[in-house]
């Protein structure tokens, strides 16, 4: 009799809670979701790829249900006499080794600002950017957070840096300001499942599987080394490409490290060419990385070289020279496409800054126009912006199509980048149909 009762209660509480949940905190689309995503797996992993496929059905599934947000905040009226309408941009743009990166990220939000403003803004008023740098020890990032929040902002595009984002996240959580990053890789930021963050570029894990599938699947490699930079950015990548090799049933060999700004990597290089190693994947900055296949090649190691997706930089090619030739990289996605927006964003961009877009500055783009877009469509509320950006399970960029899977990442289709002739050539990723 007790138990009875107590699980009446149960059902009486969610059905008290899902009735008094805000207006819109459950929305179609996470309706949908709840319905349709969930015999899809997670971040379209192949069925070769899936942890422990081969040996058993999974007793749980993760990450295949949309996390809502069932807080207050929707019933904030705008404030009075705005002059414009702020949007935050967490960047690294001076005194960090990622600060190109950053710059581009800019580059990009600023062009996206732009057209919106030519466009007449929002409702008359003028869109303006609010830029903090986003450099500096463990937790600063949180700070410089704080201070766009102090400054009214409406949303937030950012970051590079996978840990410098992770800790911004947090205290956007706090302060309840949606944030949609574009240019960082790291696959566990979304994995947080705090409903304010949306992210519009591919992660390491989607790159790291195309990879190895190729690697192993394609050429054919079965003794694969690797090579990394010493830092978060480096070991959550490579975690990623472990893991595929290993459920592909090619263990990776080993794997070494060099610390950032290193320039002798000859250590690392000899134990490489004394092993059984049969394939080298580098996880590195351009600058790092052109040494390494330098070196590499002047010891006379000539096997073939695999890359994460900052390689594919014209510095590397300058650099690296003939050392590169037949280099593959990951790529985060096609930028030979030739549509007119794309064309056009492309074309502004090189006018203004001298040089090609990246996939940075590419996808810093499309993510500030998602951002416009969703104040566009939900007037100025930070939960109802909140709510119009998860609300996306596709939208059209100049990046392609972007497909937000049920924790709000980009699980579209990666490209791979191949060296020949001094330039890559981009082929599309081998992985079969998810």
């Amino acid at each position: 009799m007790i138990a009875r009762r107590i699980a009446f209660s149960l059902v009486v509480i969610g059905l008290v809670i899902g009735g008094l949940s805000p207006a819109g905190g459950q929305d179609a689309a996470s309706k949908e979701a709840s319905s349709n995503e969930q015999v899809r797996p997670y971040a379209g992993t192949p069925v070769e790829m899936r942890p422990y496929d081969r040996f058993h059905d999974h007793y749980k599934s993760f990450f295949i249900y949309e996390q809502p947000f069932l807080g207050s905040g929707r019933e904030k009226a705008p404030p009075a006499n705005l002059e414009s309408v702020r949007i935050g941009v967490l960047a690294p743009l001076a005194e960090s080794h990622e600060a190109y990166l950053g710059e581009r990220m800019l580059g990009g939000a600023a062009i996206a600002i732009e057209e919106a403003n030519q466009q007449g803004g929002y409702g008359g008023l003028p869109y303006e950017l609010v830029v903090r740098n986003d450099v500096g020890p463990w937790g600063a990032s949180s700070n410089k957070l704080v201070e766009l929040n102090d400054e009214s902002v409406w949303a937030v595009l950012g970051s590079i840096d996978g840990q410098s984002t992770h800790i911004a996240l947090r205290a956007a959580l706090k302060a309840e300001l949606p944030i949609v990053t574009s240019g960082s890789t790291d696959p566990t930021l979304t994995e947080t499942r705090i409903p304010w963050l949306v992210r519009v570029n591919a992660d390491d894990r989607q790159m790291s599987y195309a990879l190895a599938w190729y690697v192993y699947k394609i050429m054919g490699h079965q003794r694969v080394a690797v090579l990394r930079v010493n830092n978060r950015y480096g070991r959550v990548g490579v975690v990623e490409f472990q893991d595929g090799s290993r459920r592909l049933g090619h263990p990776l060999l080993f794997e070494l490290r060099y610390e950032k700004g290193d320039t002798d990597f000859r250590r690392q290089l000899d134990r490489i060419e004394k092993s059984s190693a049969d394939a080298l994947l580098l996880w590195t900055d351009p600058e790092e990385g052109a040494l390494i296949l330098k070196q590499m090649r002047e010891m006379g190691i000539e096997l073939p070289v695999y890359a994460n997706d900052r390689i594919v930089e014209p510095s590397f090619i300058a650099n690296a020279g003939e050392a590169a030739v037949g280099l593959v990289a990951a790529y985060p996605y096609d930028p030979g496409r030739k549509d007119a927006d794309r064309v056009s964003f492309f074309n502004k961009y090189a006018a203004r800054f001298g040089e090609k877009p990246d996939w940075v500055a590419a996808h810093a783009y499309d993510g500030m126009r998602l951002i416009l877009e969703s104040i566009e469509r939900s007037g100025l509320n930070r939960t109802r912006i909140r709510d119009v950006l998860t609300s996306y399970h596709r939208f059209d960029g100049i990046t392609g199509e972007i497909i937000l899977d049920p924790t709000r990442n980009d699980i579209g289709p990666v490209m791979l980048a191949r060296l020949k002739d001094g330039t890559f050539e981009f082929i599309p990723s081998p992985l079969p149909d998810r």
